[in-house]
């Protein structure tokens, strides 16, 4: 592997982190990812370039603002690093190509939907319903990349995924939110299926041991809700890339 373009993937992924910050933090909000410029929430001064050099200025700046000293949440150096370890880590799994920009398209999809959820309790249609037309158009024109379902597959997939968490939904009385089973059709359509199959078990498997430990731990009570959304995002990503290997070596176990 070139390690040269190892390290232009990271810094890439630093800067497209930054960029993932912003639609985190607007999105919700129904902002422009544009327009203001970037700028500092509680001081409203505009950012300099020297302030939004991805992981850097955090690390200089303390991780406050330059101008009023505010703090910077430190979400924001996360994602940065987050990022830039999946752009290498995706890089050295795939290699240049379709299927890399594929990947990394959907790893900062899934990204931002589940820090979204983390942070906000929500599931956005604004990135749901464009991100299923566009899995769809991958699979209709990309189906000969690995990682891409053909449309009968997609479409299999993304039909079993709303069916499933549909049927969840009404046996838990409103135990799971219409968003989550939004996500579940669109990662049937990202994924086809079976690898739909890996991604859900995945993410209730997360999703029920991080439960338990919050509860055990008592940083949460029986009654308050977990957001589903990071666990799936979490799941689908897995299976986009080790879900082939994961479902064979299950159904070997039979």
């Amino acid at each position: 592997m070139d390690l040269l373009w190892l390290a232009l993937f990271i810094l890439l992924g630093m800067s497209f982190g930054s960029f993932l910050n912003v639609a985190i933090d607007r999105l919700p909000q129904g902002k422009s990812l544009i327009k203001p410029p970037s700028h500092c929430d509680s001081c409203q001064r505009r950012l300099t370039a020297v302030d939004m050099i991805p992981v850097f200025s955090y690390l200089l700046l303390r991780g406050r603002c330059r101008s009023c000293g505010a703090a910077i949440p430190l979400r924001v150096l996360l994602i940065e690093i987050g990022t830039a370890v999946m752009f290498g880590f995706f890089y050295w799994h795939f290699g240049a190509g379709v299927e890399l920009a594929v990947a990394l398209f959907y790893g900062c999809l899934f990204l931002v939907i589940g820090i979204i959820d983390i942070q906000k309790g929500l599931i956005l249609n604004v990135l749901i319903y464009p991100a299923m037309i566009i899995a769809l158009v991958f699979a209709l024109f990309l189906s000969d990349v690995e990682i891409v379902p053909d449309l009968a597959n997609a479409s299999i997939g993304g039909g079993i995924g709303l069916a499933l968490f549909t049927l969840i939904l009404l046996a838990s009385r409103g135990g799971m939110g219409m968003g989550d089973i939004k996500m579940a059709a669109l990662i049937g359509l990202v994924i086809g299926f079976p690898h739909l199959i890996v991604a859900l078990l995945l993410a209730i498997i997360a999703g029920g041991l991080v439960a338990t430990l919050l509860l055990v731990s008592k940083r949460k009570g029986r009654k308050q809700s977990l957001p589903f959304g990071p666990f799936l995002s979490f799941g689908a990503l897995i299976a986009l890339l080790y879900g082939a290997g994961i479902y064979d070596w299950y159904i070997n176990l039979f």
